[in-house]
């Protein structure tokens, strides 16, 4: 690949944000931490892009698409699953198999609401996401049921000083990659994207894609709420909020059209460790609370923009 396609590619933009960011940060430190930092972005970076991935996917489907009860779905996959195993060992493929059963009712119930009754994904999703967060805070009645100790320990392992969480969505974004590039269901979602009619046209089954498409990212959610419960020591009623607006930038940060038709994958870890690495050097320089929004805001923008750039001219 010659220098101006690499310079093309949408994913680039979110990496090099992500390697500015630190290195500002470690220059202002003088370089004390940098490793942990690194660490701590790989490890909270593999939680937005197991809901990202997902997210991307349902974005790609083309305008109008978009989950949100992304949130809500964690949370209450985190809290089941974290009551059901009450700190036993022995429940854990349980806890699991429990939170990735909630994730699928949930995709099952956001696209009955899209389908059967005719409302926009953004207002099911939204409206759904009420239900599922009521849902949750009935169940629980508040209390945080710490994870079995073994899980814990799996969530904050490392080997060789790479988390293992990152690892394993390392590996998950590879295979959502292959998915995506290298079968009938990845192109079809591609091709919805880019003109739903002339998909339906061509033979694709436009709302079975959808249907998969939707279930799939409510699956991916209700994994990572049982993992961030794992890791954060239970499940909060408030451990998905951060997930909303977080899994709809990385995926546009990332360079993943909003309008639908072009997904990439690489670009989810550049703008997963980028938003991390973000906040974290604000926090660094001493930002307060809302110079920092604003900051962020700005510098995502900018990002995104980057990103952008190649691409339009490439569609121009």
């Amino acid at each position: 690949m010659s220098r101006a396609a690499i310079l093309r590619q949408p994913w680039l933009w979110a990496w090099v944000g992500a390697l500015a960011v630190w290195l500002a940060t470690a220059a202002f430190t003088g370089g004390t931490g940098s490793g942990q930092v690194i660490s701590a972005a790989l490890t909270f970076g593999a939680f937005f892009v197991i809901v990202a991935l997902g997210q991307m996917f349902v974005i790609t489907l083309g305008p109008g698409n978009v989950d949100l009860s992304i949130p809500a779905c964690m949370t209450l996959a985190g809290t089941v699953s974290m009551k059901i195993m009450d700190g036993a060992g022995a429940m854990i493929p349980v806890g699991l198999a429990v939170a990735v059963a909630v994730g699928l009712a949930v995709g099952v119930i956001n696209y009955t609401l899209i389908r059967a009754l005719r409302i926009p994904p953004i207002i099911a999703t939204l409206s759904s996401s009420f239900i599922f967060q009521s849902a949750a805070i009935w169940y629980n009645r508040g209390l945080r049921v710490k994870p079995p100790e073994a899980l814990g320990d799996f969530t904050t392992a490392k080997i060789a000083g790479m988390p293992f969480i990152a690892i394993l969505v390392i590996g998950l974004a590879v295979a959502m990659h292959i998915l995506l590039a290298r079968t009938i269901y990845g192109r079809s979602v591609l091709a919805i994207g880019q003109n739903m009619r002339a998909a339906g046209l061509a033979g694709i089954r436009v709302e079975r894609i959808r249907a998969i498409t939707y279930i799939m990212c409510a699956t991916l959610a209700g994994l990572c709420g049982y993992l961030l419960a794992a890791f954060s020591g239970g499940a909060a009623l408030n451990m998905g909020e951060e997930y909303l607006l977080s899994s709809i930038a990385v995926v546009v940060i990332g360079g993943t059209s909003v309008a639908g038709g072009f997904a990439n994958v690489p670009g989810l870890w550049g703008a997963a460790l980028f938003l991390f690495l973000l906040v974290t050097m604000l926090n660094t320089f001493g930002a307060g609370a809302g110079v920092r929004l604003v900051l962020t805001g700005l510098i995502i923008i900018g990002v995104i923009v980057a990103a952008s750039g190649g691409r339009h001219k490439r569609e121009g």
